[in-house]
């Protein structure tokens, strides 16, 4: 067994799409980076190439590559549990937490969970996802970006 985490962040933009989770969330802003900007699946990239000490996401998907630019982030997450699954191991669990001002994703996150348990090919009751808002502090609070974080663990 072994443990991973990650952790992203991504600035908001208006009028740009937010993807979040493997599914587009309606608001007047998204997320903006080099892919997508899919910051719950980047941070559970993160955290299983962690826990199987694969280095980061930027190690294998560099945002310096054209190849990535715009890159749908849930083909980035099935090459990355390709590469976990290489390595011998599955996912045993993971748990997340999307740090947003708005909009609030509490009806968001059951379409969230289906989505990566396919992506994972495991049960959705493996995938834990949570949100929070920062009680306007900081930039999160500001509504200038998103923030995740995941831990998750993977076994042989």
């Amino acid at each position: 067994m072994r443990v991973g985490f990650g952790y992203d962040v991504h600035q908001l933009k208006e009028g740009h799409p937010f993807m979040l989770g493997g599914i587009q969330i309606d608001h007047h802003s998204g997320a903006y980076g080099h892919s997508d900007a899919d910051v719950l699946l980047h941070v559970i990239c993160d955290a299983l190439l962690g826990a199987a000490d694969l280095g980061d996401i930027g190690t294998h998907f560099p945002d310096t590559d054209a190849a990535y630019k715009g890159i749908d982030s849930k083909i980035l997450l099935k090459k990355t549990y390709a590469l976990i699954k290489e390595q011998g191991y599955s996912l045993v669990n993971l748990d997340s937490t999307i740090c947003l001002q708005r909009p609030k994703l509490k009806p968001n996150i059951p379409a969230m969970k289906r989505c990566i348990a396919e992506l994972l090919d495991c049960p959705e009751g493996i995938i834990s996802i949570k949100a929070t808002t920062t009680e306007k502090l900081g930039f999160v609070g500001r509504e200038e970006g998103v923030s995740a974080y995941c831990v998750c663990l993977i076994g042989k």
